[in-house]
């Protein structure tokens, strides 16, 4: 293109409509098709005719058909230029026809390449193209008619369903944007994507999301467990009570308490023996970190199998990993040993177990030495919070929310210090034998600048003032057990670290090499990596459906108590639902006052509860 072939008058496309050149230079003068005179680098327009163009540049359609005729004797061909082919199809190359030829060119799959060499395509490729483009024209209507219906609030999830499923990814933490909430003017987050998804009824309140959103799987894995080894030396304590003290309706037992006159006796299901180090089971739970306890149902870490087979007290005796505890009148362990043996295990409900422990003197004689190691426990630093908690739990598809508060038994206090207990001697047994460990730490408490008040409102005061723990390679205290070395090692079903422990103390009393500190590091590395979604899907899942209940109850009304203010706002904990709201009072409300709160809203993609404060209670 040059100033001395394409002067004042020619015809030039510039932003896909037709202009005249009225001066050229550096700067090109156009009058455009509306009459509108602009200023353009040469660069900017595409040269179609020299002219003359008429003034302004407009041009009646033109009927393509002679194009198409042009089309079809020009298959096979080789190229031509759009003044050969405006010439062709239309017997003269002007600028009327030379712009009705580009316009038909542009609009239509006919011809492909620059304008001094269109190539016919062939009749195939162009009715491929052809259907392309209605497709998506047809895309784009029904993209229009979407967005008008969506405005409206008045979608049809069924018929709209190829729109809805990408609101779904983004609520589902899938994807990070979407087209649909950029076009409303929404943000894009997965909280608006829940909350627009329940206004368009797409989604009910019963449609849990977290999970997902938190990348947690949902499923169990399948995979092929080994046969039990039957050349391991095990021993029989068949003879011995023995009792797995779990919650009503806990499938997977993996832990159980004994007495043999003189020592506790700490059973875990050996969950090792058929889940050693980089098995294909080993790297599946590393992969998951956890069971996930949610409302909806467990998600176990492992295959159904090894909870089948090894779950204690699902049959009648069970392989097991076996802590002997000697404790003395203080509460110190004075003597350790770790087993593998035979037990024979009896399953109680807390409830069975607290019923039992006035008159078993077997039970009776655990408590007591649980009693005197949590005493010690205490004098060397340990605190115990006591806040009120619940078990919430969903039958799906359409089963009530349960919400079922936990009283505080004694028989809880029991299993809780023997899985310390355990936990303390396998951190002693594996440091007396430089046996790699995940040791679980805890820094010291924060310091408060003002006393601990009484009651609950101290344990709320007081639950803030910890740390969150650590695992660590090397022994280390743990300032809220207050112990000098810790090591989980009684969920080996549930937890992967306590899978490593087990695998660890296993290949000790099997004269096998353990695996080294880089290895047991790597696994504590992952572990931690999904640790933190796995606790997020369930707290955020438990608080879910705690909200869906309270939907299902609509004005619920109930008790609470004020464990922190901050004028005119107070902090209530509600015993019987597991939550902890902030409320408006009125008036001055004192620490651990008992108050009466009703639910004004629920606001469910942003998990929120609005309380009306009603008064002190009777």
């Amino acid at each position: 293109m040059t100033d001395t072939l394409w002067g004042p008058g020619a015809l030039v496309v510039y932003k896909s409509r037709p202009a005249r050149v009225e001066q050229t230079g550096p700067r090109w003068e156009l009058l455009t098709a509306d009459g509108q005179r602009v200023r353009v680098r040469p660069k900017d327009v595409q040269p179609l005719h020299p002219g003359p163009a008429p003034v302004p540049p407009l041009f009646a359609p033109l009927d393509p058909a002679p194009l198409l005729e042009a089309w079809e004797v020009l298959q096979g061909e080789p190229p031509i230029s759009l003044a050969e082919l405006a010439a062709l199809a239309f017997g003269e190359f002007t600028p009327h026809t030379a712009w009705a030829t580009w316009a038909w060119v542009q609009a239509e799959p006919y011809f492909h390449g620059p304008l001094d060499a269109l190539q016919a395509r062939p009749a195939a490729e162009v009715e491929r193209l052809r259907q392309q483009r209605a497709a998506r024209a047809r895309h784009r209507q029904a993209w229009e008619a979407f967005l008008q219906r969506a405005r409206q609030g008045c979608i049809d999830p069924q018929a709209d369903a190829a729109f809805v499923v990408e609101v779904e990814a983004l609520a589902l933490g899938q994807r990070r944007t979407s087209r649909v909430l950029e076009a409303l003017g929404l943000k894009q987050t997965p909280t608006e994507a829940h909350r627009l998804l329940l206004q368009w009824q797409a989604w009910g309140p019963r449609v849990n999301p977290y999970p997902a959103r938190h990348r947690v799987a949902t499923h169990p894995p399948e995979l092929p467990l080994p046969p039990l080894p039957t050349d391991e030396p095990r021993l029989d304590l068949t003879h011995l009570p023995a009792w797995a003290i779990d919650d009503e309706g806990s499938q997977d037992p993996d832990d159980a308490l004994g007495w043999d006159g003189e020592r506790v006796w700490v059973h875990i299901a050996d969950v090792a023996a058929l889940v050693p180090p980089d098995s294909l089971a080993d790297a599946e739970a590393r992969h998951r970190g956890s069971s996930v306890y949610l409302p909806e149902g467990v998600v176990p870490m492992l295959p159904d199998a090894a909870r089948q087979r090894l779950g204690l007290g699902l049959a009648p005796v069970s392989p097991a990993l076996s802590f002997a505890l000697r404790i003395d009148d203080e509460g110190n362990l004075t003597q350790v040993e770790v087993h593998l043996t035979w037990v024979r295990v009896e399953r109680l409900t807390y409830a069975q177990a607290e019923a039992r422990l006035d008159h078993d003197p077997d039970l009776q004689a655990l408590w007591d030495r649980a009693r005197r190691y949590m005493n010690r426990r205490h004098r060397q630093g340990a605190l115990t919070v006591h806040m009120p908690e619940v078990k919430v739990s969903v039958e799906l598809p359409h089963g009530p929310v349960r919400i079922v508060p936990l009283p505080p038994l004694r028989s809880r206090d029991l299993v809780r210090e023997a899985m310390i207990m355990a936990g303390e001697a396998a951190a002693r047994y594996a440091a007396q034998h430089d046996l790699p460990m995940p040791y679980t730490t805890q820094p010291p408490r924060r310091e408060v600048e003002h006393d601990i008040p009484p009651g609950l409102a101290g344990m709320y005061a007081l639950r803030r003032t910890f740390f969150r723990s650590e695992y660590k390679s090397a022994p280390g205290p743990h300032s809220g057990l207050g112990l000098t070395a810790y090591v989980q090692v009684t969920s080996p079903l549930r937890r992967y670290l306590d899978l490593v422990a087990h695998q660890q103390l296993r290949a000790h009393l099997l004269g096998r090499p353990p695996l080294g500190p880089d290895a047991v590091l790597e696994r504590v590395a992952l572990a931690e990596a999904v640790r933190g979604d796995v606790r997020q899907a369930e707290r955020l899942s438990r608080r879910h459906w705690t909200l869906v209940y309270l939907l299902e109850h609509p004005r619920w009304t109930g008790e609470g108590i004020v464990v922190a203010q901050d004028p005119p706002w107070v902090t209530v904990v509600l015993p019987t639902l597991g939550l902890e709201e902030r409320v408006h009072a009125r008036g001055e409300v004192p620490l651990n006052a008992a108050v009466q709160v009703q639910v004004r809203q629920v606001i469910l993609p942003e998990r929120k509860v609005q309380l009306e404060f009603l008064g002190l209670s009777d």
